[in-house]
């Protein structure tokens, strides 16, 4: 049998090893909550390297998309140009004098080309057109090439190019004339009456606020009814405007250039390109061209509806403008791709931090990170345990 005193010591030494067996993780804890100095044990994320989404250093990923987002920003650009210059406006250069004092050489102009789909033309409207077939040959187009991934290039890419280099230059050979509109489809234009002035349905035109200073508004007489479809155009400068009295071949003031594809002189309505709105360079001459004043009588609409049989009876019949290089369809592509695309970058950007934090905040709470409670809170919970 065991005295007391042996007893004691039995359980005295019973409960140290129990101790050092169940609380290893004791003075840890303890050690921990006595000296805060101590480093920190790591966490299962430092351990595996991984890094905040937002604190990562931009790499050579960066890089690349800073390049992609340039070329996506080049593309949305130049589409918007390529849509801007064919169907809304496109500038224009203007290398003669035959519409002088309006517009000078070396003038561009911006020429609209969705007004005549909202309202018809109209008299005293500045307007650029093609005169291929009227008042020059038409273009003879090109024979289909033999190879089938020609004709497939020339019906596809060939035409995106043939657009792109279009929006840098002048395409050469072109045919595109501007003029101011004095006639359209069934006006009687005469020239001249006794005060020497041109009449449209027989009210006289007051032409002195735009035609060059001196010149008369014809040298030769001409009496022509505008045929059905067409325009009668003339320039401002008129000793040295080759428009619609040159091509009429009734025109005997001068030898006429008389073509058998259009006797009279006219333009077909659907070969205009739009109507010339403003002067945009250089920078002392922009303004808005308008429409002359003389071109608002109410009599030239009523006088159409009552001139003779004998007027009616005759419907029995220049210098080209050069397309500018269209900087205005180029800046407003550019203009409007700018905040598209940084737009898109900040919303991609946003997306994909929120979708990083999303990933990552499970994994600290799974992984058991630090707990940023402090020391107290953690000296509890173990003390729980």
């Amino acid at each position: 049998m065991m005295n007391d005193e042996q007893r004691a010591n039995d359980v005295l030494a019973a409960g140290d090893g129990a101790a050092a067996g169940s609380g290893a993780e004791g003075p840890a804890v303890a050690a921990t909550e006595a000296d805060p100095r101590l480093p920190e044990r790591a966490t299962p994320e430092s351990e595996s390297g991984e890094v905040d989404a937002d604190d990562a250093p931009e790499g050579p990923k960066s890089r690349w998309s800073f390049l992609t987002e340039m070329a996506v920003l080049f593309a949305v650009a130049l589409t918007i140009a390529l849509l801007i210059k064919t169907f809304v406006v496109q500038p224009f250069y203007i290398p003669s004098a035959s519409m002088e004092n309006t517009l000078l050489i070396g003038d561009k102009v911006l020429v609209n080309k969705i007004v005549y789909r909202i309202r018809p033309i109209s008299r005293g409207d500045v307007v650029v057109f093609n005169g291929a077939g009227s008042w020059q040959p038409s273009a003879k187009p090109a024979p289909p090439a033999h190879n089938a991934l020609a004709r497939f290039y020339d019906a596809t890419l060939g035409k995106l190019f043939s657009a792109i280099r279009g929006l840098f230059g002048t395409a050469p050979g072109q045919t595109d004339y501007i003029k101011r509109v004095i006639g359209l489809p069934g006006d009687h234009v005469f020239c001249c009456n006794a005060k020497g002035e041109i009449t449209v349905n027989g009210v006289p035109l007051h032409e002195s606020s735009y035609l060059i200073p001196g010149a008369k508004p014809s040298e030769g007489p001409f009496n022509v009814v505008v045929p059905p479809g067409s325009l009668w155009v003339m320039g401002d400068n008129r000793p040295e405007s080759a428009d619609s009295r040159l091509h009429d071949c009734s025109y005997t003031y001068t030898p006429p250039q008389c073509v058998r594809y259009d006797k009279f002189g006219t333009v077909p309505e659907d070969r205009v390109i739009g109507r010339a709105f403003m002067i945009i360079w250089p920078p002392s001459r922009i303004r808005i061209l308008p429409i002359p004043s003389t071109f608002s009588q109410h009599g030239l609409n009523h006088a159409a509806a009552l001139r003779s049989a004998s007027e009616r009876a005759l419907v029995a019949s220049a210098v080209p403008v050069r397309p500018s290089a269209p900087y205005l369809p180029l800046a407003g592509g550019l203009a409007a791709a700018v905040p598209l695309t940084a737009l898109g970058r900040r919303l991609r950007l946003r997306k994909a931090r929120r979708r990083r934090r999303g990933k990552g905040r499970p994994e600290r709470r799974r992984g058991g990170g630090r707990d940023r409670r402090g020391p107290q809170a953690a000296g509890r919970r173990s003390r729980r345990q």
